[in-house]
């Protein structure tokens, strides 16, 4: 890379320059630490199950790369490339949202994921991202022209996901989409009085799905009342933290990882925490963090109001799953089966993330001479 030059018209030296180089080291480091936990993680869940001891490293050292690469050329693009790619894997993921409720093979009481060729693929994964910046899209739109009915065309297709979501169903990652909806929706002018309504409607929407979902119900239950104790991977993920220390136990010398079903995904910064301690803990966190907040100050320099709205939707995203992934583990908040960002093994959530992330880096980039960085879409 040293070798280009900002004379160099070439695409490849382009990107180099205008591209937010910290981030996408931030990311390749999350990127490198869970290639090092998969492969401390899931062994011992694969044994345990009787599959090869490498089955879930082999897999996702094959998601990995192919992430980097989605990560990388999708960072290539233009905003309004980004907003043409993100039209089609929404409404590809909507169809295939739809077909899942129909085709879809149920594990663990929910209806989510469609079998292909061996491979499993969970398409919400995918309309998570793209939703971000379809909605920023028609925010935009509004915004820019009143005559555009954008505010009512993102509360439809907002009902619409979540309304699928529910119906697989999916509270968790229904939490998460009208989490960022509504932050995209706040930061595209709601006025005071509807960000009241819409707190209230979110709230007596969480209530009706209390009544209505047993499993969440249950786990609300047995987190505000937790008789015996925690939940059994919770306890173990809580031990886990405590055996491990400042420093953690050394590599592969972890237990947690031989007894709790989920090590490789949902709990896998408790094998993080028992066998490299806090330190490498933090410095999870502190990746996530300095992505998010970078993010945002890039995001908010932008006079394009679709890239500063797409941008803080991808990034509060990011943020939310990282945070409810954490908060779980150590139980903040009721168990949550969603996956810890690049960290956790799951071929369909690692390639959404790459998606999202690749559309940050290319909405984030510098455009010096573009009317795009300091005002259009280019």
């Amino acid at each position: 890379m040293s070798t280009f030059t900002r004379t160099d018209t070439s695409v490849v030296s382009r990107w180099w320059w205008t591209i937010d180089r910290w981030t996408l080291l931030a990311v390749l480091m999350i990127i490198a630490l869970g290639a090092i936990l998969v492969l401390a993680a899931s062994p011992a869940v694969a044994e345990r199950i009787g599959l090869d001891s490498f089955h879930f490293v082999n897999r996702q050292f094959i998601f990995l790369p192919l992430a980097i690469l989605i990560i990388l050329g999708i960072s290539l693009l233009t905003p309004r490339l980004v907003l043409r790619l993100a039209l089609m894997v929404f409404v590809g993921g909507i169809i295939a949202m739809i077909a899942v409720l129909f085709l879809g093979a149920e594990v663990k009481g929910a209806t989510r994921w469609i079998y292909f060729m061996g491979l499993s693929l969970q398409p919400s994964e995918f309309i998570k991202p793209s939703f971000a910046v379809v909605a920023a899209w028609m925010f935009s739109a509004q915004k820019l022209n009143d005559d555009v009915p954008g505010y009512a065309i993102a509360i439809f297709l907002c009902v619409m996901v979540v309304g699928l979501l529910l119906m697989q169903p999916d509270f968790g990652m229904s939490v998460v989409i009208a989490g960022v909806w509504a932050v995209q929706f706040f930061i595209a002018g709601l006025p005071l009085i509807l960000v009241g309504v819409l707190a209230l409607g979110l709230i007596l929407a969480s209530f009706v799905v209390y009544l209505t979902f047993d499993h969440v119900r249950l786990r609300i239950d047995h987190f505000l009342n937790p008789v015996g104790g925690q939940g059994y991977q919770v306890e173990r993920s809580l031990d886990a933290f405590s055996n491990g220390g400042l420093f953690g136990r050394g590599p592969g010398e972890g237990r947690v990882k031989e007894v709790l079903p989920d090590a490789h995904t949902d709990f896998i910064l408790a094998v993080a925490g028992e066998e490299f301690g806090l330190l490498l803990c933090l410095l999870i966190v502190g990746l996530f963090a300095f992505i998010v907040i970078r993010g945002f100050s890039r995001a908010f320099k932008d006079t394009d109001f679709f890239i500063m709205i797409a941008t803080a939707g991808l990034l509060t995203q990011f943020a939310l799953q990282a945070i409810i992934n954490i908060a779980s583990t150590t139980n903040l908040i009721p168990p949550k089966g969603m996956t810890l960002p690049f960290i956790s093994y799951g071929g369909s959530s690692t390639l959404a993330l790459a998606l999202g992330m690749g559309m940050v880096l290319a909405l984030t980039r510098e455009r010096p001479g573009e009317n795009s960085r300091r005002g259009g879409r280019k």
